[in-house]
């Protein structure tokens, strides 16, 4: 990486929400690029170096910050399911 390894919390917050920016999507640092786009790109095979040619205001944190952003609400709803299952097989035991 050519950034020196940031502290995980910092890279977050990087990440923002605003009801008035992209339909308060989550976004990098409050510009018109969502976490969306970034990991659509991603998982469309092109390279952090592609995005950051593509969208030269952005920085190789901003990248990383959608990837932790996108793992931490992967776990959240992970996490939010088991506890569903958990509270219905307790409520509608037969």
């Amino acid at each position: 990486m050519s950034e020196p390894e940031q502290n995980p919390v910092h890279l977050m917050d990087r990440i923002t929400t605003q009801p008035d920016v992209m339909g308060g999507k989550p976004t990098i640092r409050g510009l018109r690029v969502t976490v969306g786009t970034i990991l659509g790109l991603l998982a469309a095979g092109h390279s952090i170096e592609k995005i950051l040619q593509a969208y030269p205001y952005l920085e190789e944190a901003d990248i990383r910050a959608a990837l932790q952003y996108a793992a931490w609400r992967v776990e959240e709803v992970e996490l939010l399911s088991k506890t569903c299952a958990s509270v219905c097989a307790v409520l509608f035991l037969p």
